[in-house]
């Protein structure tokens, strides 16, 4: 049996939820559920000045939604609180100073002006920008009494100059650095600010996280945040840094910036579009599940239950995932059908709402398995079941037209038509489509030239859910009353 697994997902509010933080959350979620462990939820949120207005609201919605609740953080608590970092200012700088008392880190004082110079001679000899030590060399006596004048100062990690530094990624293995190609980076900012090398590893041993489970394009601060665990004297965390999605194309990785193409053809890639666009949280959750990972070879629809009880960080793969919205489509499309008519009544409700349609929820669970094994999202509902609610239909005059026929003709059909479904009080009756059949017949058209007429006629379009559970639902009276506007118009063409 694993050990319980305490794991986090550590987002910064500087944008909304995205597919690649979804799955990304979701599998540090797998994770403590299948050993037993505590998901943590902790709003990285130190850089201040990217902060995007809402995007804390729309992080934990989101979540919420795709079902992945978090045992610790924001609106839950937790005995490692706070979880928002720009809480926890006093708590990174108290680590600040450990690590200069360590020797492992040291004051700068070098202004944004001579870095600027140095970074551009350092571009001139084609060299790679980093640098140059100058604070380093102070001694501490120097250094500390320049910071207890108050000179403005960030605070560097004295990285080791010589050797190599190696860290394990579960996905990648062993992976090594040679420790004179690495830069002294900043862990505090002038402002007192904690950057995220300092913050997350300090947070991680405080909230004893045992796995970190985050975007490969962390996977060049290894080094460095293994390094800062080291000098501490701290244990590390088992690390894994997950695969990139890459364009539909493969070619190139997958961009929020490509957000408002996407959304033109009915696609996202971030998570409260999705759910606008009519996609299910089973479906949404189903789909990313399988972008970088495979969890059973002879299937690929899971429950988020289901995914619990396969999740394993063996099942994952390093190699880059082509976002491909079609799989997308077809997962919601599946887990649409999986749901009981009442639950798609449901969910459906606000689409027909949202289009200016009153839908009572009991006469939607009743339309819901006429739609059901042909909608991808709930949205198409709303285009598919539309005519349901509304008092009048408007086909367009071509659409009455029968295959091969006049409107004469057509007109024709409609009225015998007409005269049959006014002889049935209920149009449920199995017997109204044996005499539906037999007028066809006997006016010489084939039951689709007929049952076409009739379906654009009643729901004016072309393809419907099924006509004759259609017209039941409809009612006579509705039903006839658009049959006679129909044969107005075929007559008038």
């Amino acid at each position: 049996m694993p050990q319980p697994a305490r794991v986090r997902f550590a987002p910064s509010p500087t944008g909304f939820l995205h597919i690649g933080g979804a799955r990304t959350a979701l599998y540090n979620f797998l994770l403590a559920r299948q050993t037993g462990g505590q998901f943590l939820l902790r709003i990285e949120d130190t850089d201040q000045k990217r902060l995007v207005p809402g995007a804390l609201e729309n992080l934990l919605a989101s979540l919420r939604w795709l079902g992945l609740q978090w045992d610790e953080g924001p609106e839950l608590g937790g005995p490692n609180a706070p979880y928002l970092q720009s809480q926890r200012k006093e708590i990174y700088r108290a680590h600040a100073d450990e690590l200069i008392a360590r020797g492992s880190a040291y004051p700068c004082f070098c202004t944004p002006a001579r870095l600027t110079e140095l970074r551009t001679r350092q571009q001139q000899r084609k060299e790679p920008p980093r640098y140059d030590g100058l604070c380093r060399r102070l001694t501490p006596a120097e250094a500390e009494a320049r910071r207890l004048a108050g000179e403005p100062h960030v605070v560097r990690f004295k990285m080791p100059h010589e050797g190599a530094t190696s860290a394990v990624d579960v996905l990648r293995g062993e992976i090594t650095v040679q420790n004179k190609d690495l830069d002294d980076s900043i862990l505090l900012k002038t402002d007192g600010w904690a950057l995220y090398h300092l913050a997350a590893m300090v947070d991680d041993h405080l909230m004893e996280i045992t796995h970190v489970i985050r975007s490969s394009e962390w996977l060049p601060s290894l080094p460095l945040h293994a390094m800062i665990h080291r000098a501490f004297g701290w244990d590390e965390p088992l690390w894994c840094h997950l695969s990139v999605f890459l364009k539909p194309s493969g070619k190139g990785k997958m961009s929020k910036r490509e957000g408002a193409e996407l959304m033109k053809e009915g696609h996202s890639v971030f998570v409260h579009d999705l759910r606008e666009l009519g996609y299910t949280p089973e479906g949404v959750v189903n789909w990313i599940a399988l972008m970088g990972a495979s969890f059973d070879e002879r299937q690929d629809v899971f429950s988020l239950q289901e995914l619990v009880e396969r999740f394993s960080l063996d099942h994952l793969t390093p190699a880059p995932a082509a976002v491909n919205f079609s799989k997308a489509d077809h997962f919601n499309g599946v887990h649409l059908r999986r749901l009981a008519p009442e639950e798609l009544a449901r969910r459906m409700r606000p689409f027909f709402e949202k289009a200016g349609l009153a839908a009572e929820e009991d006469l939607l669970g009743r339309i819901a398995p006429l739609v059901q094994e042909r909608m991808v999202t709930l949205e198409d509902g709303v285009e598919m079941a539309g005519f349901f609610f509304r008092e009048q239909v408007i086909p367009a005059g071509s659409d009455l037209v029968g295959k091969g026929m006049t409107p004469q003709a057509s007109a024709d059909a409609v009225h015998a038509a007409s005269e049959i479904l006014a002889r049935h009080p209920d149009l449920a009756d199995p017997a109204l489509e044996v005499e539906l059949r037999a007028l066809a017949e006997r006016l010489g058209l084939k039951p689709g030239q007929l049952f076409g007429i009739l379906r654009a006629a009643v729901t004016g379009q072309t393809v419907s859910p099924p006509l004759f559970g259609s017209m039941a639902i409809i009612g006579r009276a509705k039903v006839l009353a658009r049959l006679a506007a129909a044969e107005s118009t075929l007559r008038a063409m």
